[in-house]
């Protein structure tokens, strides 16, 4: 992405540090990565939640929200695709900034734009949690019935059906929602999370 010569970066005279010592805690992202079905917003609400319980200060990043304002230009070719999780990285990494620990629910298929997402974040603030489910089972659930319309054609470049999910080889947090219920994956995600004081 290009941008003028003429642009220069302001420097604040309130950084980082000073934002997380006013809210007592680490700016992070926690990036749910599954298949379509798979549970990533509902696990992701029932994460923030409990965060919220605990005191801290949250921000959740949905992709089907997200489609109806900041990205609701993009389609869902693979450019699209790289074009919507950019763009959510971005704005991710200036919320941890403000010192908030922020949740996105994207299905984010490839794992060049996850790496890409934890490189503008940055990887110590980045934790990638893989919601992993069968597609089988994610079929069954259809709850948008998305795959339905997948099958018949009507959805080009649908993941797992018509275009490829990359799994994560090694994420920081790996839940299984076909195994375990939301509770369960929730209490594992908050075991993980790095829960430092600023």
């Amino acid at each position: 992405m290009s941008h003028s010569n003429h642009v220069v970066k302001q420097a604040y005279q309130i950084g980082v540090a000073d934002r997380e010592q006013a809210m007592n805690q680490h700016g992070q992202v926690l990036w749910f990565t599954g298949l379509s079905g798979s549970g990533k917003s509902s696990l992701a609400n029932a994460t923030e939640v409990a965060l919220h319980q605990l005191g801290k200060h949250t921000f959740l990043l949905d992709g089907d929200n997200l489609r109806h304002g900041l990205n609701g230009d993009l389609g869902f070719s693979n450019k699209d695709r790289t074009e919507n999780i950019r763009r959510v990285a971005e704005v991710a990494n200036l919320m941890a900034d403000a010192g908030l620990i922020v949740l996105t629910a994207f299905v984010s298929p490839f794992e060049a734009d996850r790496q890409a997402a934890a490189n503008i974040i940055g990887n110590e603030r980045f934790t990638e949690i893989f919601v992993d489910c069968p597609l089988d089972v994610c079929e069954s659930r259809d709850v948008k019935g998305l795959y339905a319309k997948a099958r018949s054609g009507e959805i080009p470049d649908f993941t797992g059906i018509s275009s490829p999910f990359e799994a994560p080889k090694q994420a920081a947090i790996h839940v299984h929602t076909d195994l375990q219920d939301l509770v369960t994956c929730t209490q594992q995600i908050l075991t993980h999370i790095p829960f430092n004081h600023a």
